[in-house]
């Protein structure tokens, strides 16, 4: 059935139904009409589209439909839900015409898809385990070796298994599809993997930036020191530095070449984080030990690290040519990790449009080699650096909320969910920013500071500076974050009308520094704000504000707050807008601004799209929930837009919320 067609069925079967019960029913059951009955009737007595309870009898419901097919055409449908993807023709035998002629199966350029994966997936589980198995058997033998190791794994075939997986991953042309084979070959059960395949899952594990498996595939009290090197470097890679070192102590100094520099390696960069002055003198020995440019492309990029950590001359140039020189050595695990150390650092500084920069290239060379753990580390820091700059923020809405709804690792978790929420506060969807930084469990310790602050910046800009207010926080944070927090604890005191508790307020970024003293000086706000231009538009725009609001002659205090105002509504920071707003009125200055057209109301379907926007969900899943393409989603954001005056997506859904009550 037609989204349009089964919403109205649904209405009609269950008139109390909500517009979100509604949508979410009718893209629950994709279309097949069994399905939209059947939930719509539990709905109509009191039930949700999600309980529990329904799955078992709308799957009773569906399997006495399947029951009226021909048998090939039973195991047709079960094969697509076995596979979990649309998949050519021909694998689904002559089972394939009658699905189709039914409406069960979508058939467009050779390529089958089922209408409802639900039903696909019903049609699987009917199956008992001999069918089954059969059935998994079948499908090995028609689909590319990587998932055939996985449908012989289903069909109990574990040694067939181990032996594919094996073969496949040494014909894999990506480290991501490397992992996943040599992980799978290491985990079947009643399988003893040889020693050379579960090293060589380990290391698959790092480059692809999965840790926690390298170390489950390791016998962690082996002897091996090849073993003992990736153990360390997993823990590293963990943020685990002391227990990295203790891994490798045992390794001496008779291993190969390849081994002991990984070993210095380790002993390096985990000495950094606890004396760094140390791990710089260490670091020029090893150069004497290792020749000037180690031929180990992991020392050669601890070095480099060592170097930036410290901020030597050049460091910059040292990481990116450590990258570089890894990445043509084949040392995949080393070159992600320089880039990634580079995008850290610049951020740290505040180098923000270079990190960005420099995280987009790293992402981009990570989804060719399908290394999606590091892939979505760099996305999301590059998303962390664009919510910082106070630039795009629709974009960074957009984009951050969509990576934060995937299955993601903790750290890029972390970032994801720090700039989606950022962004949103500043545009103005508050509440969303708060819910979102609330559920979000398990915070790593890296990314721990960084949500710190979104927090308090979130209190701050919700008008609840008691909550922001907190300089003496000990937490261990990069430059930019840690005076960051410290400027968001002078504006809170500054709303509460209390003192700043004192303190050193010396830092070692200059635009910081320079907005830490206008405080207490604001005749240096301008001095302060000129610093901000170039790196960060908020932070620019919070400096103007704020001197604007120290001075009490008119004379002074309007041409800063105009020029804040000017910036936050170009970027679309709809709290900072409001807040300048209010300041120019003190000196009764009224400022035209756009409203809402008179005479044109937002229609409903603009309303459950904007609501949706509100709640943090991307284009993708707003379409999905509501039966429309993510095309028509744009085209009713843009039409909201116009309606309600806002020159930003994020500011249409504010104002939308405000108007609704919600």
């Amino acid at each position: 059935m037609p989204a349009d067609a089964a919403a109205a069925l649904v209405r009609q079967l269950a008139p109390s139904a909500s517009a979100a019960v509604v949508t979410d029913l009718v893209r629950r059951a994709g279309g097949v009409p069994l399905a939209v009955v059947a939930l719509a009737k539990h709905v109509a007595q009191g039930g949700t589209p999600r309980d529990d309870g329904l799955d078992k009898g709308l799957a009773y419901t569906v399997a006495g439909a399947l029951a009226d097919l021909t048998r090939p055409a039973r195991t047709a449908m079960a094969a697509l839900g076995l596979l979990g993807r649309p998949v050519t023709a021909t694998v689904l035998g002559e089972g394939l015409t009658e699905l189709v002629e039914t409406g069960l199966v979508e058939l467009a350029d050779g390529v089958a898809a089922p209408v409802s994966p639900y039903t696909a997936e019903v049609a699987a589980g009917l199956l008992d385990a001999s069918e089954r198995a059969a059935l998994h058997r079948r499908l090995a033998t028609l689909v590319p070796p990587r998932e055939a190791a996985r449908h012989l794994a289903a069909a109990g075939a574990a040694a067939e298994a181990y032996q594919v997986a094996v073969t496949a991953a040494a014909a894999a042309e990506s480290s991501g599809d490397r992992a996943e084979l040599l992980l799978l070959a290491c985990d079947l059960p009643g399988v003893d993997a040889e020693p050379q395949v579960r090293i060589a899952a380990a290391r698959a594990a790092l480059a692809a930036g999965r840790p926690g498996s390298c170390l489950r595939v390791l016998d962690a009290n082996g002897t091996d020191p090849v073993a003992a090197v990736l153990r360390g470097e997993a823990l590293l890679q963990q943020g685990s530095p002391v227990p990295a070192a203790a891994a490798v102590a045992g390794v001496g100094d008779d291993v190969p070449a390849e081994v002991l520099g990984g070993r210095d390696r380790i002993r390096l960069l985990s000495m950094l984080t606890t004396d760094p002055g140390g791990a710089l003198a260490r670091a020029e020995e090893l150069l004497g030990v290792h020749g000037d440019a180690p031929a180990h492309p992991g020392l050669r990029a601890a070095i480099a690290a060592v170097r930036a950590g410290t901020r030597q001359p050049g460091w910059e140039y040292g990481l990116a040519s450590a990258a570089s020189a890894a990445g043509q050595a084949g040392d995949a695990l080393a070159a992600r990790w320089s880039a990634w150390l580079l995008v850290e650092t610049l951020t740290a500084d505040a180098r923000l449009a270079e990190a960005s920069q420099a995280a987009a290239a790293a992402a981009a060379a990570c989804a060719g080699d399908l290394a999606y753990s590091w892939q979505t580390r760099f996305l999301a820091a590059q998303l962390w650096c664009d919510a910082l700059r106070g630039d795009q923020i629709d974009e960074v809405v957009r984009r951050a909320g969509d990576l934060a709804d995937r299955t993601l690792p903790a750290l890029a978790r972390g970032y994801a969910v720090a700039a989606a929420s950022l962004a949103e506060a500043d545009g103005g969807l508050l509440a969303p920013a708060r819910a979102r930084l609330e559920a979000l469990q398990n915070r790593p310790a890296s990314a721990g500071p960084v949500l710190d602050w979104v927090t308090r910046e979130a209190a701050w800009l919700d008008g609840r500076p008691d909550q922001a207010f907190d300089p003496t926080d000990a937490a261990v944070s990069t430059p930019l974050v840690d005076g960051l927090r410290r400027i968001t604890a002078r504006w809170a005191a500054y709303d509460a009308g209390t003192a700043v508790t004192a303190g050193d307020d010396t830092v070692p970024l200059a635009p910081v520094q320079a907005t830490l003293e206008a405080w207490k000086a604001p005749d240096r706000f301008a001095e302060a704000a000129a610093a901000w231009h170039a790196l960060a538009r908020r932070e620019e725009v919070r400096c103007l504000l704020a001197q604007g609001l120290l001075e009490d002659e008119a004379q002074q205090a309007v041409p800063p707050l105009l020029e804040a105002e000017r910036l936050a509504e170009e970027a679309g920071l709809v709290v900072l807008l409001g807040r300048a707003r209010r300041a120019l009125r003190r000196h009764s200055i009224r400022r035209d601004t756009r409203g809402r057209r008179a005479g044109d109301e937002l229609t409903d379907r603009e309303r459950d799209v904007l609501r949706l926007v509100a709640n943090g969900e991307p284009t993708r899943r707003i379409a999905g929930q509501l039966g429309i393409s993510r095309e028509t989603v744009e085209t009713h954001i843009r039409s909201g837009m116009r309606k309600l005056g806002a020159r930003t997506r994020t500011e249409a859904a504010a104002l939308a919320i405000e108007e609704l009550g919600q």
